[in-house]
């Protein structure tokens, strides 16, 4: 069996048609500890996902699901987060982040989280 890994899921969202949708449900299935951060407070499958930001300790990885322009308000929480790895999913793609992460130790992937999850390469 895997290991659980405590994620930090950004732009997090209730709509059902939206990957983040899928992933969200994906995680929790997969038994992962999930931080789910969005616009609105609300709830997927249990997971509530939270307006503000709140410190995580022991985080593996942070999985992104906005575009580059709506990250920058992001970027303190995630390089102070210790986190081991950011998955910039499709859409997400951001040289800029991606850089200072791996400055600040943490490596980054350009990968879809569903994909990762249903190969076992998560």
């Amino acid at each position: 069996m895997p290991t659980n890994k405590k994620t930090i899921v950004i732009g997090a969202s209730s709509n059902p048609e939206r990957s983040v949708y899928k992933a969200l449900s994906l995680l929790k299935n997969k038994g992962h500890e999930i931080y789910a951060i969005g616009k609105k407070e609300e709830e997927v499958h249990g997971i509530p996902i939270h307006g503000q930001t709140t410190i995580q300790q022991d985080v593996d990885t942070i999985t992104i699901y906005l575009n580059a322009a709506n990250q920058q308000q992001y970027y303190p929480y995630i390089l102070s987060s210790q986190a081991k790895r950011i998955i910039f999913n499709p859409g997400a793609e951001n040289p800029e982040l991606k850089a200072l992460a791996q400055y600040h130790g943490i490596q980054t992937e350009d990968a879809c989280t569903l994909v990762l999850l249903q190969t076992g390469q998560y």
